[in-house]
């Protein structure tokens, strides 16, 4: 067990890489492996800090800042910083082991972390925010740099916060250097950094797809339930559109909209749009003219998950948790084949349950019941495409987006690889016919890495 019993998002992603590696045989065939686990369940270092800024007001605020390094075994922290009124630690430290063995699984040198600021930035001004911003990088800037930890946005921190952060870093460490990534093209950020997770999700969705069907489909005539409306699922939506799927879905914290005709490049435009200004679903629906002649019907209150009749393709795109047992099984009701989470632990772990059952139950690997793939190895796009701009950042270049965009797919497609790879090396499964656990296959790659850089280095004997 771990030893933080009252932190239940860390205990939950805890568990679910205990399961899976206690589930192989890699503790039997590598038993200096086990030393591993409790040492790399432990943070390198919590910080936490408190951040005061003025408001428009002219009065004080005070938040809790908070930066949890994590595993710098396979090179400088890497992870992001979000904005928002349910930050605390069991969260971050959730994130923050997750983002160990996700950066673990694009090959590139990156270690795990993930911070962050209990503050909620919607409605405050432009001046606003960038007092918040300076406020909070003044104390973070002690413990990051370009060879120590480098932060990415997250959650409510996007290319303006980014921007704010980085000037502040500049001016308080008298440093230009590539300290945080998705930072603007006109000083050292990357293209398809905005879009790389949800590209990213989609190469490895397609690559699942092509895999279990040896071939012959693609994203091409799938229906495909999406959640979420942030950036994430815009670039989801749009690839896959791109690729021949209909998008039934998107939804917000209040509602979903769901199209059974799928939903247009246009009205994703539209919804990119008024997110930016903050503006909900409903909001967007209503007053945007590209709906006004659709088949698009808003559903308060609701997550899609259960109001889109057949789904081939399931793609949680908002946060952790959102698609429940109940959920799940609906969903296998109405013939999803393929679950790949945009969203950081996505499904709870009931859902996760009754989706692997269904994988278990597959009669052979040309025609899977369901296929699930969890987010540590689905939508790890944004953080390899942070690895490019630190890269092009190290050089002094920009590389073109036919480059980075062949680069994110070659990364995506290894990846997917190499955990069918893990996952049938270390399987203990008595259903051959079945497909290669995804879960598994991202946990143990994930560990493996990290744990053979702890041990070469020391930090396990």
């Amino acid at each position: 067990m771990s030893s933080e019993p009252y932190e239940p998002e860390f205990q939950q992603a805890y568990t679910e890489v205990v399961n899976s590696l206690k589930d192989s045989t890699l503790f039997e065939k590598k038993p200096e492996y086990k030393k591993v686990l409790p040492v790399v369940s432990v943070p390198e270092r919590i910080i936490q800090f408190r951040v005061t800024w003025e408001n428009d007001k002219g009065e004080q605020e005070v938040a809790t800042g908070y930066r949890v390094q994590f595993n710098s075994a396979k090179g400088p922290y890497k992870g992001g910083l979000r904005f928002h009124p349910t930050v605390n630690l069991s969260v971050l430290k959730f994130l923050g082991f997750e983002q160990i063995f996700k950066n673990a699984l694009t090959g590139l040198s990156l270690g795990g972390a993930k911070g962050g600021l209990c503050f909620d930035p919607k409605g405050k001004s432009d001046a606003e925010i960038r007092r918040v911003c300076y406020a909070f990088m003044k104390e973070l800037s002690r413990y990051i740099g370009q060879d120590v930890d480098v932060p990415a946005g997250d959650i409510q921190v996007g290319g303006r916060e980014i921007g704010y952060l980085f000037g502040a870093y500049r001016h308080y460490r008298n440093s230009w250097e590539g300290v945080l990534t998705g930072k603007s093209l006109n000083w050292g950020g990357s293209l398809i950094r905005p879009e790389a997770t949800g590209y990213g999700l989609i190469y490895y969705t397609e690559a699942m797809i092509k895999y279990a069907t040896k071939g012959k489909e693609s994203f091409a005539g799938k229906r495909v339930v999406v959640s979420g409306s942030g950036n994430v699922a815009q670039y989801a939506a749009l690839k896959a559109i791109e690729l021949g799927a209909t998008v039934l879905s998107l939804s917000d914290s209040k509602g979903a909209i769901v199209a059974e005709n799928g939903i247009t490049p246009e009205q994703v435009y539209a919804i990119q749009e008024g997110r930016a200004a903050w503006k909900t679903l409903e909001q967007i629906v209503g007053e945007a003219s590209i709906f006004s002649d659709s088949s698009v019907k808003y559903i308060a209150g609701a997550r899609p998950w259960v109001h889109v009749g057949h789904v081939d393709v399931a793609l949680p795109c908002a946060t952790q948790n959102e698609v429940s047992g109940a959920e799940a099984e609906h969903l296998v009701a109405n013939g999803v084949k393929y679950v790949a989470e945009g969203s950081n632990m996505g499904s709870t772990q009931e859902a996760i349950d009754i989706f692997e059952g269904a994988r278990l139950k597959t009669a052979s690997a040309t025609a899977p019941a369901v296929w699930y793939a969890p987010g540590k190895a689905a939508n790890m796009g944004g953080v390899a495409v942070s690895g490019l701009e630190m890269a092009q950042n190290s050089s002094r270049v920009q590389w073109t987006r036919e480059t980075v965009d062949a680069e994110l797919k070659k990364i995506m497609t290894t990846c997917f690889d190499d955990c069918v790879a893990t996952a049938q090396e270390y399987s203990n499964e008595s259903n051959t016919a079945a497909l290669p656990s995804l879960v598994k296959g991202a946990n143990l790659t994930g560990f493996i890495r990290v744990a053979d850089a702890m041990l070469d280095q020391g930090d396990v004997f």
